[in-house]
C-alpha cells in the first residue's frame, strides 16, 4: 500500500482464490495435463496461477480472474479429452474463447472423422471447421475460402478418405493448378511424375498420413486415387468420385468453369483456396473470386469462409495471419 499526494491511499487489493476441479470418471490426469505436465505448466503460465494435482483433483490457486479462467480451462480440457487427445493449441484456443465470450471448444463438434494408421484422430477443432464439415456432408459442391492453416484441404481429404472407406464413392481425385509452370508442363525436365510432384506434394502428404503410404500406393496403382494437375481434367466426366480442387485461387475463370463442369453422377466436389494468395498474372482474374458472385444463389452449393480463429497450426501462425489481415497485406488485385 502506498500514499500519494494529499494523503490519498493507493489501495490495490490482491485477492487469492482457490478452485478445485474434479476430473470426470475415466479421465486420466495425464490426458488433461499432458506428458511431463506440459499442459499444466502452459495453463499456469497463461493464467499466472499455480496448479496442484492430487489424484483426480486439480487445485488451482491464483489472484484475480486468472484462477477462475484456469479452472474453466481445465474443466473444458477434461471434457474434450474424452473425445480426442488435447494439446497446447486446445489450451490457447479455450482461453481465447473464454476471454472473448465465445462458445466452448467442446461445442465445436470435435469428434474424429477418422483415425490415422498411427492412431491420430482427425476431425474439426473449431466452430468454423465444424460448419465446413457439415457443409461437405450436406452438399455435393462446397467452396472453402480462408487463410493457411485453417484445415481447408486437410479436412476435405479426410472427408474424401472416409467416403472411399464407406464405399460412398469409387475414386478420389485431387487436383491443383500448376500455376508456377503456367499449367504447361511439357517444357520442364524429367518424366511426368517428376514434373508434377512439387505442385502436388501437400496432397500426397495428407493422403500418406491418413491412409499410410502402402495403402495409398496400392490404390494409386489401381487408379482408385488420382493426384494430378488441373489441366489433366479437361474433357473428362468424373462419376462416383470425391474430387478436391486445391489452391483454387490460382485458377482462371475458364479453368474454374472447366473443373466444375467435370462433376458427374454420384460425385462430390470440394474447392479450397485463399484469395489473399493469388499467384496469377495481374491481368488474369481469379476464378475463385469470380465464382462467389456467379454461383452464390445456386441451390445445392455451399460457401464456407474460414478465418484466423480456425487456424490450427502452430499458434504463431494464427498471430501471423491476424497481423497480415490488420496490415491489409495480400496481393491487391482488381478482381479481389
Amino acid at each position: 500500500m502506498g500514499t500519494g499526494e494529499g494523503g490519498i491511499s493507493d489501495v490495490t487489493e490482491r485477492v487469492s482464490r482457490e478452485f478445485r476441479v474434479r476430473l470426470p470418471e475415466g479421465v486420466e490426469a495425464v490426458s488433461v495435463l499432458g506428458h511431463a505436465d506440459e499442459l499444466l505448466r502452459l495453463v499456469e503460465q497463461e493464467c499466472a496461477v499455480r496448479i496442484i494435482a492430487r489424484g483426480h483433483d486439480l487445485v488451482v490457486r491464483g489472484e484475480g480472474r486468472g484462477a477462475e479462467e484456469a479452472a474453466r480451462v481445465l474443466r473444458e480440457l477434461s471434457v474434450l479429452s474424452r473425445q480426442r487427445p488435447v494439446d497446447a493449441q486446445d489450451v490457447r484456443e479455450t482461453l481465447r474463447r473464454l476471454r472473448e465470450g465465445g462458445a466452448p471448444l467442446t461445442s465445436a463438434g470435435t469428434s474424429a472423422l477418422l483415425v490415422t494408421p498411427s492412431g491420430k484422430p482427425i476431425g474439426p477443432r473449431t466452430p468454423g471447421q465444424t460448419q465446413y464439415v457439415e457443409a461437405m456432408r450436406a452438399h455435393d459442391l462446397v467452396f472453402a475460402i480462408g487463410p493457411a492453416g485453417t484445415g481447408k484441404t486437410y479436412l476435405a481429404v479426410a472427408m474424401a478418405v472416409m467416403a472411399l472407406r464407406d464405399r460412398r464413392v469409387q475414386r478420389l481425385i485431387l487436383v491443383r493448378p500448376a500455376v508456377e509452370a503456367g499449367e504447361h508442363l511439357g517444357f520442364l525436365p524429367g518424366d511426368l511424375t517428376a514434373k508434377v510432384d512439387p505442385y502436388l506434394r501437400p496432397l500426397y502428404d495428407a493422403l500418406y498420413e491418413m491412409m499410410g503410404p502402402e495403402r495409398f500406393q496400392r490404390l494409386s496403382e489401381r487408379d482408385i486415387i488420382e493426384v494430378a494437375p488441373l489441366a489433366f481434367m479437361r474433357g473428362r466426366t468424373l462419376n462416383d468420385s470425391f474430387i478436391i480442387l486445391d489452391e483454387a485461387q490460382n485458377t482462371t475463370h475458364e479453368q474454374m468453369k472447366m473443373f466444375l463442369t467435370r462433376l458427374g453422377f454420384g460425385s462430390k466436389a470440394v474447392v479450397t483456396g485463399d484469395i489473399t494468395q493469388i499467384d496469377l498474372p495481374r491481368e488474369r482474374p481469379s476464378g475463385l473470386v469470380g465464382v462467389q458472385t456467379i454461383l452464390r444463389d445456386v441451390e445445392g452449393i455451399a460457401f464456407v469462409h474460414l478465418n484466423e480463429r480456425d487456424v490450427v497450426r502452430h499458434d504463431l501462425v494464427q498471430k501471423i495471419v491476424k497481423a497480415y489481415e490488420r496490415y491489409g497485406e495480400g496481393p491487391r488485385r482488381p478482381d479481389a
